[in-house]
């Protein structure tokens, strides 16, 4: 949520700006890059923040650190541009190369790309994907949600933003066996009002003790996760977790909970 120099980290658009506060999204990105394995993607909020981003990356010499440790591929609003940089970027997570993706949130890459094991070891959520209020399709929506269920339109608004946030680093977790570390780089994401509407599954895993961290502490977190992950893996390793002995399977109690959720399926 913060750079090593306590800037707290962004999107909002009176700060959208700030050299601190894209200089920290560089070095949080040129520092993940130097630890994490294989492939990293990131998403933006919008290609107009993308863009912009991305050219001071250039000014201050950021993309030329990236490029030291991974390849560094682009999302484009042209289809046919954004297939073969997946296509690249897939190739160098393949050979060992390492790769970068950069995209946005609600984008092609967010929306029907799933990044599995070593395509995506890290996601990088740079801000909160709050949709384009002046539309007049949303504008209808937002009056139709307050008329007819008293929903208020910041509350509507925060839990789409959250919905699509999730949808975002969800990308890289596609089963049991997958493992990747997730970066919401907003300090908002802290507040008790959006992470209430992060999905239960990543609510488990973001305590107090992994929020409000600097670019530092945030390597560090993940440095002892991944090493964690580079274990040996054994099967007694999971029992009573995702697998049952055959003791287990035989006792009563496992046999009536497994009866009464065989109901649901």
């Amino acid at each position: 949520s913060k750079g090593n120099d306590q800037v707290a980290m962004t999107s909002k658009y009176e700060t959208r700006e700030d050299v601190a506060v894209i200089r920290n999204y560089g070095n949080l990105l040129v520092e993940f890059c130097s630890i994490v394995p294989d492939g990293i993607v990131c998403f933006f909020t919008s290609y107009i923040y993308m863009e912009s981003t991305v050219a001071a990356w250039y000014e201050q010499g950021i993309l030329d650190q990236v490029q030291k440790h991974k390849l560094l591929f682009i999302e484009t609003q042209d289809a046919a541009e954004t297939s073969l940089a997946l296509l690249n970027y897939q190739k160098a997570c393949e050979n060992g190369r390492g790769a970068v993706l950069l995209s946005v949130a609600r984008g092609k890459v967010s929306e029907g790309i799933d990044f599995d094991h070593h395509f995506g070891r890290a996601v990088i959520m740079f801000g909160i994907p709050y949709v384009y209020t002046q539309s007049k399709i949303l504008k209808a929506r937002l009056e139709y949600l307050r008329d007819q269920y008293q929903i208020r339109e910041n509350d509507f608004l925060t839990f789409d933003a959250m919905r699509h946030a999730a949808q975002c680093v969800g990308r890289a977790l596609r089963g049991k066996t997958d493992y990747g570390i997730m970066v919401f780089a907003d300090k908002r994401f802290a507040r008790a009002d959006k992470r209430s509407k992060i999905p239960r599954w990543i609510q488990e895993y973001l305590k107090d003790g992994l929020c409000n961290l600097s670019v530092d502490e945030a390597v560090q977190v993940s440095k002892r996760f991944l090493r964690q992950m580079a274990q040996p893996f054994s099967r007694e390793d999971q029992l009573g977790l995702s697998l049952l002995t055959v003791e287990q399977l035989d006792q009563e109690d496992t046999k009536k909970k497994l009866q009464s959720r065989m109901q649901y399926v």
